[in-house]
Formats: C-alpha cells, sequence, structure tokens
C-alpha cells in the first residue's frame, strides 16, 4: 500500500499507514556526527594541547610535569603522557567514546580534562592497553603495573603491581587471562648503571605465575596487536603470541631466514580490519609481516631515504603512511608492498644527531594525517588520498608527539 502525507489523506488511509510505520524510522530519529581530536605535547616545555580537528581550536591545555611520550588506548578514551624523566604518568580523558550498538555506533561527546588519578614508579616507559586493561612497565622500578581504565576514569583506579625479574627496559602486554612480559639477560654482565638487555618473553596468568617456559627473543623491542595476535620484534625475527586454551598462549618465532638482507625489528604496528604488522627493518626499509604466511611472512619496502615516522590507517587497512628525513610523505599499499604515492609535506628533517630531537611525528584523524612540524610551531593537515596540504594549525612551542582520537557515530 503506498501512504500519502498529504492532508487529504482519507481517515482509512491514515490508520493504514499508522499501523505499517507506528514510529518513526531510525534515520529519523538519530543524527550521526564525526569529530576528531588531537592530542600534542611540547618538546621542551611540560604541556599537552588538544585541538578540535575541524575548527582547528584549542579545547583543552593540560600542564604536567615534564617532556612527554604520549599513548593513547584501544578504546580512544584515554591518552597518557608517559613522563620518563619525572618518574610518573598522568592520563588525560579525551572527551571521545564510541559504543556499539550491533549494527552502528554512538558517539557522546565531552570536554577532555586531565584525569585526577596520578601514577608513580621509577622511569615509566611502555604503557599497552588491551580491551579495558592497562600495562605500564618501568623501566627502573623492577616492575609493572596492571589497571582498568574505566576504574581509573572513575577516580577509583585499583593498580596491581607485578615483578619484572630485574629492572630492564621492557614491555608488558595484557592478552586476556594472561600478560605478556619481557625478561632480561641476567647472566650478561653490564657497566654501573646500565640495564640488562632483553633475551626473551614469558608468559604470566593473573595471579603473577609463570606459564611455560621462557620464549627466547633476544633483544625483544617493540611490540603490537591485530586481531588476536600479538608480536614482539626480536633478533631472530618477530615473535607471534597466539590466544590458547587451558594451557595459555602459544608463542612461535617467524625467523628472517636467509631471504631478509641483515637487521630487524624494533618497532611495530598492528594492523586492525586486516591481520597483519607492519614494523621498521633498519632506517631505510620497512617489512610488511604475515603471521600466516609460514612461508614467506616478510616483504621488504625500500624507503628513499630514512625513516622519520611511520603510521597505519586504522579505517584505510590498505594504507600506511611513512615520513623520510627529506621532507616527503609516503602512501604504502599494504596489500601490494609498494610505495603507491609520495609527496613533499616539510622540509627536510635529518636523523642525525640526538634520538629526542624535535622532529615530525604521525597521526590518523579521520580522512586527513596529522603531522607536528615543530621548527614551523604548526600541526600540518594532510588529505590522506592526494597527500596534499589541506590547513594547518597553529601551535605554541614545538609541536612534537602526537595522538588522534575520534570517530564517528549516532548521537540521541
Amino acid at each position: 500500500m503506498f501512504c500519502s502525507r498529504s492532508a487529504t489523506l482519507l481517515a482509512a488511509s491514515s490508520l493504514a499507514c499508522a499501523l505499517l510505520f507506528p514510529f518513526p524510522s531510525l534515520a529519523e530519529e538519530e543524527n550521526t556526527a564525526e569529530s576528531w581530536r588531537l592530542f600534542v605535547a611540547d618538546h621542551s616545555l611540560p604541556i599537552v594541547r588538544a585541538f578540535d580537528v575541524r575548527s582547528g581550536r584549542e579545547i583543552g591545555r593540560f600542564d604536567i610535569d615534564g617532556y612527554a611520550a604520549l599513548s593513547l588506548t584501544q578504546t580512544g578514551k584515554t591518552v597518557f603522557a608517559v613522563q620518563g624523566d619525572k618518574n610518573v604518568v598522568h592520563a588525560i580523558d579525551t572527551g571521545i567514546s564510541l559504543s556499539d550498538h550491533g549494527d552502528h555506533r554512538d558517539i557522546t561527546l565531552s570536554d577532555p580534562k586531565l584525569l585526577a588519578t596520578v601514577v608513580k614508579g621509577e622511569k615509566p616507559g611502555h604503557v599497552v592497553s588491551h580491551a579495558n586493561d592497562v600495562a605500564i612497565f618501568y623501566d627502573r622500578g623492577g616492575k609493572f603495573d596492571l589497571l582498568s581504565e574505566t576504574d581509573l576514569a572513575e577516580g577509583k583506579a585499583d593498580i596491581r603491581a607485578f615483578g619484572t625479574t630485574a629492572a630492564h627496559h621492557g614491555v608488558a602486554v595484557p592478552m586476556g587471562n594472561h600478560l605478556l612480559v619481557s625478561v632480561p639477560n641476567m647472566d650478561l654482565a653490564v657497566k654501573e648503571g646500565e640495564l640488562p638487555p632483553r633475551l626473551g618473553l614469558r608468559v604470566l596468568d593473573r595471579e603473577g605465575q609463570q606459564v611455560g617456559q621462557v620464549a627466547p627473543c633476544t633483544g625483544l623491542h617493540g611490540e603490537a596487536t591485530s586481531a588476536r595476535l600479538v608480536a614482539f620484534g626480536c633478533e631472530e625475527g618477530v615473535l607471534i603470541v597466539r590466544p590458547g586454551g587451558i594451557d595459555g598462549p602459544k608463542v612461535e618465532m617467524l625467523a628472517y631466514g636467509t631471504a631478509m638482507p641483515k637487521g630487524k625489528v624494533s618497532t611495530l604496528l598492528g594492523g586492525t580490519s586486516m591481520q597483519f604488522f607492519l614494523g621498521n627493518y633498519g632506517e631505510q626499509n620497512i617489512v610488511l609481516i604475515d603471521p600466516d604466511d609460514k612461508a614467506n611472512p616478510y616483504r621488504l619496502i625500500e624507503l628513499p631515504t630514512r625513516r622519520v615516522d611511520f603510521v597505519l590507517d586504522p579505517a584505510k587497512p590498505r594504507h600506511a603512511y611513512v615520513l623520510t628525513e627529506e621532507g616527503k610523505l609516503h602512501l604504502i599499499d599494504t596489500v601490494d608492498g609498494v610505495i603507491a604515492k609520495s609527496e613533499s609535506v616539510t622540509e627536510p628533517y635529518s636523523k642525525d644527531g640526538h634520538w629526542r630531537d624535535p622532529r615530525p611525528r604521525l597521526a590518523v584523524a579521520g580522512n586527513l594525517i596529522a603531522i607536528t612540524d615543530p621548527r614551523h610551531s604548526e600541526v600540518r593537515l594532510i588529505d590522506a588520498e592526494t597527500l596534499k596540504e589541506v590547513r594547518s594549525i597553529p601551535v605554541e612551542g614545538q609541536p612534537f608527539a602526537i595522538v588522534a582520537a575520534g570517530g564517528s557515530g549516532a548521537t540521541h
């Protein structure tokens, strides 16, 4: 039956329409919104600033204790400002909450704010989140802390400490009912004041008891999650951890083999809607890693100059972006394993000098790539398809570390 909305409808037709369509459609009662926010740490000042991407307006300024590395949780609700030199970690509520409703997501927006709970420990380093769990590893403290992101947001964080055998520059990764923790090499003599290198990975249950044997992974550095897998960079290859049954996670080494040139992976990113990993391989290469391809898991991509930073596009699994030191941004096709497009976006930033010197960092905010440009006190916004600059956001000081939080969803 065709139901007209005209005022001349007959009563019978009106009744029939009311029976067929008793309520407004979901599309009629819902609006959709997309919002992205950038959180930018200064290179030398103890400040983290928040910016609305659409307007370019500063919407938050948070005073902290020192130089900060930034880590965004998987949920996108919390940014951790890790201040290793000050032995403290601050947490910032991004003000963006995305909730799943089956056939769609809802988005809720509020003002970003600095959370009341401050986490302290000797030289905090890597912060890793998985689902609602957050693990903070302390290089000098001989421990890592495990806490709930939800409890932290509510101001009642119950922090549990776990030992790490000995102080070392390592990492802890929550994985379901288990914890994956780096192991230091205590048999190797080190100079006074130096930390021992890593020799492998151990699996703990939630009570802190080791499950199984230590998995060898010399010089373990770099971790990432893709789908249900966790990967770690090693000198021998990439260590892959898969969920297991009652016996705990299953660990396997993807050896580099003779086909790969000399080098190793020490930084990893994990694909979102596709299961794969992207890692560095020396300063002038990146490598795509397929954990299920036992015969040929590695595809090497040579860059024109040394890599400054790289990032995956969470919404476009085929896209990765790499900034190299001559100031060019490269679009990487992660399926074909090639550089698909390149454009100049900044002036050259050499990799020579101290590793912490102010250089650009990348973040993806929807259809834009945000690039900090500390030399010019701005964040450049680059179109993710054309790699052309759309506009820029002025930022006081030297904008350095950056993360992007946001997405789209229904509003009610």
